[in-house]
């Protein structure tokens, strides 16, 4: 019979049908796309293929634009000027010594390390934050890995970057160079939390610390604990438990940051 002569075949491992089960579903210019509109089903897949590379690397081209184009519209040595000058012991040295102080700092090579500043800012700060992820999900009894952690980190960074780049590439067009101010510049042209409502040049640290509640990073924060939770098989809890352990721990540097230079 045509049974008898059938070639018996061995069934397939437990293994090899949660690979096959396991296999992703997107691709990484889908999962672009998709971290905006449905990021639970986007994290579910980079569960399956950790990825990071290309949204890696719209994060840093988008910030590094902007960058460059601010610099370039206030110009270099307005921004080394009032850096130098908002130091007090500067303030109170001869005119030319300060002179020279900003001229020195406002040379070529120090121009080219600032546009080169952010590519390496962002790339240490991508592995220390997928790092983190890793660790505290595995703490916290989950079953990511390092790739998983380091894709939810920038994913989660991904929608709120963007938006926040774009907002403020519009300002900075609109805007005059005249009305902008440096002190607050640096933490963006637009302000989406309560920082805004508080002079950052007379109560640094309070307006550092109200920066925390900014819409941009709840965005993130919200994407993170849902990464989190998908990707590493943890409760939604254990989730936000990291996230707000990470928020807590970037508010206290800035809170810090802004005692010791304000």
């Amino acid at each position: 019979m045509d049974g008898e002569n059938r070639e018996w075949q061995e069934p397939p491992i437990p293994e090899e049908i949660k690979a096959e089960k396991e296999q992703p579903q997107m691709s990484e210019v889908g999962t672009l796309g998709g971290i905006f509109f449905e990021p639970g089903n986007t994290f579910e897949d980079l569960r399956r293929k950790p990825r990071f590379l290309l949204a890696g690397l719209i994060i840093i081209i988008a910030v590094t634009a902007f960058n460059a184009l601010f610099i370039q519209k206030v110009g270099f040595e307005r921004l080394v000027r009032e850096r130098i000058e908002s130091n007090e012991s500067v303030r109170q040295m001869p005119a030319d010594q300060r002179e020279k102080i900003i001229e020195q700092q406002s040379g070529t090579i120090a121009k080219v390390l600032s546009y080169a500043a952010a590519p390496i800012i962002f790339i240490v700060i991508f592995l220390v934050g997928g790092l983190i992820y890793w660790l505290g999900a595995n703490a916290m009894g989950g079953t990511a890995g390092f790739l998983q952690g380091l894709s939810v980190w920038v994913y989660s960074s991904l929608p709120p970057t963007v938006l926040f780049v774009l907002a403020n590439l519009l300002v900075l067009f609109l805007k005059s160079v005249d009305d902008i101010d440096l002190a607050t510049a640096q933490s963006g042209l637009v302000q989406a939390n309560p920082g805004m409502f508080i002079n950052a040049k007379e109560m640094p640290v309070m307006a550092a610390a109200l920066s925390a509640f900014d819409l941009f990073a709840i965005w993130g924060w919200i994407l993170a604990a849902i990464g989190l939770q998908k990707v590493a098989k943890i409760s939604s809890g254990a989730a936000w438990a990291i996230v707000l352990i990470v928020g807590l721990i970037g508010v206290t540097i800035k809170v810090v940051m802004a005692l010791m230079f304000s």
